[in-house]
């Protein structure tokens, strides 16, 4: 407000200025001034009202000028005697009153600027009040002048609120880069806009499943909230989903004079709501809301930029929504993701989990554990991995018309342990099971219980290409059913199941059968004892009878008969080969049966093994066969027996000389390597087929056709080089390759 001291209005005062101003009829003895301020009052553009000030400081009004009048739509008869509330609204007329007011307490002209109402428009008017004096220097009357500057304040208004819709559309699409919480966006959202516009609320609703409005996000200035009430019409929506455009745009200045239907005026008077501006929310080509502006208790000119505001924020939102749903979708991907993964990673743990049981089992296979261990191992570790509350493994009968628990791990008290069934009375369970499929099924626990027990059950038949063996029962309280992958990874610990189950068999079979061919072997082994001790006693009394004869004819001369020394020579030939025939039988049996511990000593090779190999030089010698002998001298101690070491070197030696043709070599090494000590007897000229090196070691075979020395021998030599060698700890191989023969021993160092 500004007061301007202005000029005195003392002579305004004056009766005939007076009379101008109050009576619109002039005498005919009106001077020509007087008529001349009446022709300004009456022709003047600016609009003049008079307000009287009564005695009690009220204020009513006088009188209007055409002017005035025509800007306002209110006759000056109409308007005499009437108070501020009488043509205002009450929020309209006390600003006015409070104008008056200051005038009379200044006592001075004073200049404003003002927004009323008439008739539902809102005009800007720039006024000024000038007070007029009695001659008391009362304060009686106003004279008001006025001008419309309608048009000027609403271009700069306009000026304004596009200057604060841009920063506020910009400042929406940064809350957009930076929000993705949709609910805080339109909070915050609302709030700006109904600033922005100057109403009095602005509504968000957002449009459900059944096809209402709920208010969603609101920004009052009235104490009525609106949060979470419906659409004021929910038959508007269809329009909405209908009409697309500025046709679906529902603009209301007044309800009372929108035509609209009665029930939605009473409606929108309880909220409430005078002015109404509502614009649909779309989002991805479908309706999702709708924005709302509204003045709740004077009508309102809606503007073209304010409605073009709205639809610019209903774009935002819709592109804010979209983006939310987005982010919705992005985050339930990546929790789905994130789940998967988990489940994923629990799957690989659990997949790692059995193929280490497996691996357990397969090792204990291999080791020959007992089949009790092993099942053990199974129904324990599969309770563990699977959380169950029972696992056990059931065993057909050989006839295959019953099953047997035998092995059962539980949490609880055993249920299943020696259980036995009647395949015929389940046909539903074992028709599968025995067709080598699995069987599954979800149960109520029998039996009284504070809460209902479902108990999911899970059978894999355990059988391999001989049969079906038995079966593996998984018991787990709970009412997720096992899916395809635990079934496939319980089946491969039935399959390892089904080999230790077998081998359990095989190797019972086996037992039994090792337990026959044992007693045969000892039987075996106790007749050639028996044979041999009975064989010598004869064999000796010849060899004596032999010797006694030709102590009988050597006096007598009849040795001197060229064929009685060669029988005696045959004789006692006969008697030394069929002697030593029965003690290698003897000692074949004996390292068989029961073998005496050797008595180790150590020597050192580079001086006792050259003597033993010296004493076949003249054998050799004689057969024209090359004898080599080849030590390594960094060769270390041996321990070992020497009696039977002999015997080995001399059998093996001899075995040379007797298959070594005219003009071949025999050589001897000993050499070591890390763990081992090596001698190898090698003979070249001989070529021994394969088919025959795995008899190499077997009593009484002979190579005839590879026999140029016809030695005659017991064919028990290298049975029993095999024997001594694996009796002292060593190993014996034989190869034979490009007529060379070689037998290498292996001592562990």
């Amino acid at each position: 407000m500004n007061i301007n001291p202005g000029e005195s209005t003392i002579g305004l005062k004056q009766q005939l200025h007076s009379q101008i101003l109050f009576d619109p009829e002039l005498d005919k003895h009106s001077s020509s001034s007087e008529q001349f301020l009446l022709s300004i009052y009456n022709s003047v553009q600016t609009s003049i009202f008079i307000v009287d000030v009564l005695k009690d400081g009220d204020f009513c009004y006088v009188a209007l000028n055409p002017t005035h009048e025509r800007w306002l739509g209110i006759s000056s008869e109409n308007l005499k005697g009437k108070q501020p509330e009488d043509i205002l609204s009450p929020v309209d007329a006390a600003k006015v009153r409070q104008h008056y007011a200051d005038c009379v307490r200044f006592g001075k002209t004073i200049s404003y600027e003002q927004c009323l109402q008439f008739q539902g428009v809102a005009t800007w008017w720039s006024t000024t009040l000038t007070p007029l004096r009695d001659a008391n220097s009362r304060i009686y009357r106003l004279i008001g002048t006025s001008s419309n500057i309608t048009p000027v304040k609403q271009v700069a208004q306009a000026k304004e609120i596009q200057t604060a819709q841009e920063q506020l559309l910009e400042a929406i699409a940064q809350w957009i880069r930076e929000s993705l919480d949709l609910d805080t966006l339109l909070h915050q959202l609302v709030k700006e806009v109904r600033h922005c516009l100057g109403c009095d609320r602005i509504l968000v609703y957002s449009i459900q499943a059944d096809e209402t409005g709920v208010v969603i996000a609101e920004s009052t200035v009235t104490a009525n909230s609106c949060m979470g009430q419906k659409f004021p019409e929910p038959s508007l929506i269809g329009k909405y989903q209908e009409r697309r455009g500025r046709g679906c745009i529902q603009i209301i200045e007044d309800i009372y004079t929108a035509g609209l239907h009665p029930s939605q005026v009473n409606l929108l008077e309880s909220w409430p709501v005078r002015a109404n501006l509502v614009v649909p929310i779309w989002s991805q080509q479908q309706l999702w809301g709708l924005i709302t502006a509204q003045h709740c208790h004077q009508p309102h000119q809606w503007q073209e930029i304010e409605i073009d505001l709205l639809k610019q924020l209903a774009t935002q939102i819709g592109i804010a929504v979209h983006q939310a749903k987005l982010h919705e979708q992005v985050q339930h991907l990546q929790t789905q993701l994130k789940l998967q993964k988990q489940q994923y990673q629990v799957q690989i743990q659990q997949a790692q989990n059995f193929q280490l049981l497996v691996r357990r089992i397969t090792e204990q296979i291999r080791d020959h554990q007992p089949a009790t261990l092993v099942m053990q191992t199974v129904t324990q570790e599969l309770t563990q991995l699977l959380q169950l509350q029972s696992c056990y493994i059931e065993i057909y009968s050989a006839c295959g018309t019953q099953t047997t628990v035998t092995y059962e791990y539980t949490t609880t008290a055993p249920e299943h342990q020696k259980l036995t069934r009647n395949v015929a009375d389940l046909p539903a369970v074992y028709q599968p099971l025995l067709a080598k499929q699995h069987w599954q099924s979800l149960e109520i626990v029998p039996g009284w219980h504070p809460q209902l027990q479902v108990l999911t059950r899970l059978a894999c038949p355990i059988f391999d290409d001989q049969g079906i063996l038995g079966n593996l029962w998984l018991n787990r309280a709970t009412q997720d059913m096992f899916d395809e992958r635990e079934i496939s990874l319980v089946q491969q610990v039935a399959n390892e199941c089904a080999i230790a189950l077998r081998q359990a068999k095989n190797d019972s079979a086996n037992q039994v059968q090792r337990q026959v061919l044992a007693q045969q072997e000892r039987l075996q082994n106790e007749f050639l004892r028996t044979l041999s001790h009975e064989l010598r006693t004869p064999i000796t009394s010849i060899s004596l009878a032999a010797q006694t004869l030709e102590s009988v004819l050597t006096p007598g001369g009849i040795l001197d008969i060229e064929i009685v020394p060669q029988l005696l020579q045959i004789l006692q030939n006969e008697c030394g080969r069929e002697s030593k025939l029965i003690s290698d039988l003897m000692q074949l049996s004996y390292l068989e049966a029961e073998p005496q511990i050797p008595t180790f000593i150590t020597i050192d090779l580079q001086t006792w093994l050259p003597p033993i190999v010296e004493s076949f030089r003249d054998l050799s010698h004689c057969q024209r066969q090359k004898l080599y002998l080849n030590i390594n001298q960094q060769l270390p101690p041996l321990e070992t027996d020497i009696t039977d070491l002999e015997r080995i070197i001399t059998e093996l030696l001899s075995y040379a000389c007797k298959y070594t043709p005219s003009g071949e070599a025999i050589s001897v090494s000993a050499d070591f390597t890390v763990d081992a000590v090596q001698l190898k007897i090698s003979n070249s000229g001989l070529d021994i087929p394969a088919s025959e090196m795995p008899r190499i070691f077997e009593p009484f075979h002979r190579l005839m056709k590879n026999d140029p020395w016809t030695y005659s021998g017991t064919g028990l030599e290298m049975a029993l080089v095999q024997k001594m060698v694996k009796h002292l700890g060593g190993s014996i191989n034989v190869e034979s390759v490009n007529s060379q023969t070689t037998f290498m021993i292996k001592f562990p160092r």
